[in-house]
């Protein structure tokens, strides 16, 4: 049974994960830092966006090394299933032209992209190649909050991004803002508990 709610959890959380990539794209008002470092980059080597996405995750994965981080199930999943899902979503979604409803869209992405991330690196198969760095860095320094750890990320590549030529909105702001505090609050109340374990928060603990 436990390995069935894995299983559902991930597949469940990557579907949801590229439904809040759509809606924030489709706000209008931002991308996420990690895809506005994406867009930079392929506007500066003329690689397409979808290519950019893939190639930056390998040297990603390659931090993972010292950080003492394998990849799962979850990391591959993640690669093939999240971009199918935001295209699904895109085609699915009608186009908000009214502020009230860009707005929605932006905070709904940002809600749903962080209980997605808890839902499918709660489900302890593996985290998808950038959150590995938010979960290795977490388990090097544990006397710092997740919170601090995920924003930092964010805000670090969200400058790479800008610099680049990526569009920054203030719905990227935003999401570099709130989703360290949504992941840390989400991820300990939906992480799958180790067997003969109580209460367990897997691989990140709550702080």
């Amino acid at each position: 049974m436990s390995l069935v709610r894995r299983i559902t959890q991930l597949l469940a959380g990557l579907v949801l994960y590229g439904a809040s990539m759509a809606l924030m794209i489709e706000s209008g008002l931002g991308l996420n830092p990690w895809d506005v470092f994406h867009q930079g980059l392929s506007d500066v080597t003329g690689i397409s966006f979808g290519w950019i996405v893939l190639l930056v995750g390998i040297p990603v994965l390659l931090l993972w090394i010292p950080l003492r981080q394998r990849p799962g199930v979850g990391t591959v999943a993640n690669l093939v299933i999240v971009g199918f899902s935001a295209d699904a979503a895109l085609a699915l979604l009608p186009a908000g032209h009214a502020i009230p409803v860009r707005v929605g869209y932006l905070v709904g992405g940002i809600l749903l992209n962080g209980f997605a991330t808890g839902l499918y690196i709660g489900s302890r198969m593996g985290p998808g190649p950038r959150d590995g760095l938010m979960t290795g860095l977490d388990a090097r320094f544990p006397r710092v909050s997740i919170r601090v750890i995920r924003t930092s990320i964010e805000l670090l590549v969200l400058g790479a991004g800008f610099l680049l030529g990526g569009t920054v909105g203030v719905g990227t702001i935003a999401y570099a803002l709130a989703i360290g505090p949504l992941v840390h609050l989400f991820l300990p109340k939906l992480t799958v508990p180790e067997r003969g374990r109580v209460a367990h928060t897997g691989a990140v603990p709550a702080h």
